[in-house]
């Protein structure tokens, strides 16, 4: 594996693989990488000759400062993984390689609503920072394909609009939620919580798979008002439950209003803010 550090030394090997005909495959990380992390890169590994992987804590994604303080970066662990699962490039940007000064504006997206419930609603200027940084970042990579994880499943919806909207051709690639064997989401932030809180936090699982499982039987009001109450119960503080249409990211009241229909939640414990979904249509 081939560690870089800056642009032009990873565009400079990736001008190599192109050359004599490799597709590139590009998994953008925070790092504090875990097995979720390894299944897109398993992937990626499957469907390109060359995959590469960045490990890069992106500020303008962060709305307190004292999260993006606390985000673990535990590099070296990071790297003895990517080796040992036969990652062929790291790239390990500075902050100055992915926003130098004069660096030219991201385009304009336009997301509509895509960026204003949910997570936009609770977490301002986030998806701003997320557009930014992963079309940086494409940008420098060009790859093929991109692959992102379905827990993040507002974020990588505005990557597919944006993709959409601006001239990159690159094809996005959405992998399924890696859990653990108890049903919690793989996540970096699950680092950060105690013994206990990792067992409270199956709730948020259990509380999206009483939805699944009651979602034909019961009104979606019913559905939210008892996903609620299943993380209260275990001493999560929820905030919000919300069923939506997967394509506009839009509420929904009328389970007939669409055909591909998702329920997502964010939820704090121990100051720690965890997010998962489920799929009840498609």
């Amino acid at each position: 594996m081939k560690i870089l550090k800056t642009n032009r030394g990873l565009q400079n090997n990736l001008s190599k693989e192109r050359n004599i005909k490799k597709s590139i495959g590009f998994v953008p990380t925070m790092g504090a990488l875990h097995e979720g992390h390894m299944s897109l890169i398993h992937e990626a590994q499957k469907e390109c000759d060359v995959v590469v992987v960045s490990i890069f804590v992106n500020p303008t994604q962060f709305n307190e400062k004292s999260d993006l303080e606390k985000y673990p970066r535990p590099i070296e662990r990071d790297t003895a993984m990517l080796k040992e699962h036969g990652v062929d490039y790291l790239f390990l940007p500075s902050t100055s390689q992915i926003y130098p000064k004069n660096l030219a504006p991201t385009p304009k997206i336009n997301l509509g609503q895509l960026a204003t419930t949910m997570e936009g609603e609770h977490r301002p200027g986030h998806f701003e920072g997320v557009i930014q940084v992963v079309y940086r970042l494409l940008m420098i990579v060009s790859p093929d394909q991109l692959y992102m994880g379905q827990k993040d499943f507002q974020q990588f919806t505005i990557i597919q609009a944006m993709l959409d909207q601006v001239d990159l051709k690159v094809e996005l690639k959405v992998c399924q939620i890696h859990r653990q064997e108890d049903g919690l989401a793989m996540s970096s932030r699950n680092a950060r919580l105690s013994a206990a809180a990792k067992k409270k936090a199956t709730a948020i699982y259990n509380s999206l798979i009483y939805i699944k499982n009651n979602f034909h039987k019961e009104p979606i009001e019913k559905l939210k008002s008892e996903a609620l109450e299943i993380q209260q119960k275990s001493g999560l503080t929820p905030e919000y439950i919300d069923i939506a249409d997967g394509h506009s990211l839009q509420s929904i009241d009328n389970k007939s209003a669409s055909n591909y229909i998702v329920v997502c939640t964010a939820s704090w414990l121990e100051g720690i803010r965890l997010i998962d979904n489920m799929i009840l249509r498609s």
